[in-house]
């Protein structure tokens, strides 16, 4: 089974720039998931990270396997619109190689436990069949809170009160 971009946006509710899975093009239920990222130099990561050196943020690529984990995890769930998966560990984290604009990551993510409400999974990212990173992750699922709604905010509230002191005196 397969999912493209469309369906993987239907698990999960991260959006650019900081959804990190572009296909998944192998999944296992509650067993394995195989999902495919592809990296940019569009990506607003490398604008600072590192100039002219480019290079993905580890932290990215323990994303992508956390986010292939959280379609997996979620596709057990009737109510998965109402369910987040959030991180509650990363245990043996290791990078491996670099990785960076026009490489495509291989995200394997394989259950190691399995529970209504957690999970653990083991992760590994490769590029072109060599391991760039891999680490053990563990989530869990809860009630994803109501959209928040911007309010407008006060003018005064965000005055210093040297600017609420001479306006006073004006």
């Amino acid at each position: 089974m397969t999912f493209d971009i469309q369906e993987i946006l239907g698990f999960l509710p991260h959006r650019y720039p900081f959804l990190m899975i572009d296909r998944i093009v192998e999944f296992e239920r509650q067993k394995r998931i195989v999902a495919l990222k592809n990296v940019s130099i569009n990506e607003p990561h490398f604008q600072g990270h590192f100039p002219g050196v480019p290079i993905m943020p580890g932290v990215l690529v323990i994303e992508a396997m956390a986010q292939a984990g959280a379609v997996l995890m979620l596709s057990e769930m009737p109510d998965r619109e109402n369910k987040l998966a959030v991180f509650t560990g990363i245990d043996n984290a290791k990078f491996r190689r670099s990785v960076v604009p026009g490489d495509q990551l291989r995200i394997e993510v394989d259950v190691l436990s399995f529970r209504t409400r957690a999970g653990r999974m083991q992760g590994k990212a490769t590029i072109d069949g060599k391991v760039a990173c891999e680490a053990t992750l563990t989530c869990m699922i809860v009630p994803r809170a109501a959209e928040v709604k911007a309010t407008p905010v006060d003018s005064s509230e965000t005055k210093g009160p040297e600017t609420k002191a001479s306006e006073a005196a004006e």
